[in-house]
């Protein structure tokens, strides 16, 4: 038996979320006297891979079928299936993204496995009880679920616990699959990277804006406080319906959950939807001039007046303090 981890690598090292994902496998290995091995779909440096020894994996298994590298979510689960097999693998942690929201519920109807999405903390497990807590009601509680099944998945919501790295080493193998007889029904027509330097289910900064820039031509202020804090930058659902900003910015209920530790809302009014794709942050600060806007209801801290008066003072401030501690 083990504990199989689904890891992702991009911009030549392994995402943040996956390393997180992988302490949390390892945490689990341990209460069940197990190891992690994690499974890699693509091309990475061996020297890459090895990250998620130090995050405590013992094996990485390294598929390079091309057949996988379009992401269809089919073929991803039929080859996770054999790696499963392969390992005898009981658990499977994903980190929830997009991959684990296309992939893990056919896994799970494939292997009768319970699945647990968006898990905040670690399982408690006692004798034949393995229980997950996930936030409920657009994160106004929070639930416990009980895994009843024989395998049992879990997909991590990134930014839930900091990433603890050691000197530890991970075997690295290579991982034929059987795709034989089964095409992938995806054409990739082109592809669109993002923008942003940092990805914003990793990031633990974020700036975000909605309506009251009030045109995309204002959005320059939004990047410079952004850039002066080191944090990536996001936007409302409206903002990103309009054309304003990217689509891959969209954070809230239909967008991208995240849970950095500083939030930063400009201009956004915090309807339900928005908030819960961001209630998880550790501190949220609302920039606003409606003293009636739900989000200061929310915030740890609200500034009321014109962003277009505060955001620009900010930012000097910022700038100040970082020139002064690189001084």
């Amino acid at each position: 038996m083990s504990v199989l981890l689904i890891a992702e690598v991009s911009k030549g090292k392994v995402k943040k979320a996956s390393l997180e994902a992988c302490n949390y496998a390892a945490k689990i290995a341990t209460q069940f006297n197990t190891s992690v091995t994690a499974l890699y779909f693509g091309i990475a440096e061996a020297a890459v891979l090895s990250e998620l020894g130090k995050a405590g994996a013992k094996k990485v298994l390294h598929c390079k079928n091309e057949k996988l590298f379009n992401h269809d979510s089919r073929l991803m689960t039929l080859a996770i299936e054999q790696a499963v097999n392969a390992e005898s693998a009981d658990v499977v942690i994903f980190s929830h993204d997009f991959t684990s929201k296309a992939v893990a519920p056919r896994l799970a109807a494939r292997l009768k496995a319970g699945f647990v999405p968006a898990a905040v903390d670690y399982p408690v497990i006692e004798g034949t009880n393995f229980s997950v807590k996930k936030n409920v009601f657009s994160g106004k509680a929070v639930a416990d679920y009980s895994i009843l099944s024989a395998k049992k998945i879990i997909a991590l919501l990134p930014n839930s616990f900091p990433v603890s790295l050691t000197e530890g080493n991970a075997e690295i193998v290579d991982f034929a699959v059987n795709l034989d007889g089964v095409e992938s029904k995806i054409v990739i027509k082109e592809v669109k990277k993002e923008s942003n330097e940092l990805s914003l289910p990793e990031a633990e900064l974020v700036v975000s804006a909605g309506r009251g820039m009030k045109g995309p031509e204002n959005w320059g202020m939004i990047e410079d406080l952004a850039k002066s804090l080191g944090a990536a930058t996001a936007c409302s659902r409206p903002v990103s319906d309009i054309g304003w900003r990217p689509h891959h910015e969209h954070v809230g209920q239909t967008g991208i959950a995240i849970r950095p530790n500083l939030y930063i809302a400009v201009g956004i009014s915090g309807a339900i939807q928005h908030l819960a794709g961001v209630n998880g942050s550790k501190t949220i600060v609302v920039i606003n001039k409606d003293a009636e806007a739900p989000f200061f209801k929310a915030a740890d801290y609200g500034v009321l007046g014109d962003a277009f008066e505060i955001v620009p003072k900010l930012t000097a401030a910022f700038k100040k303090m970082k020139a002064s501690q690189q001084g």
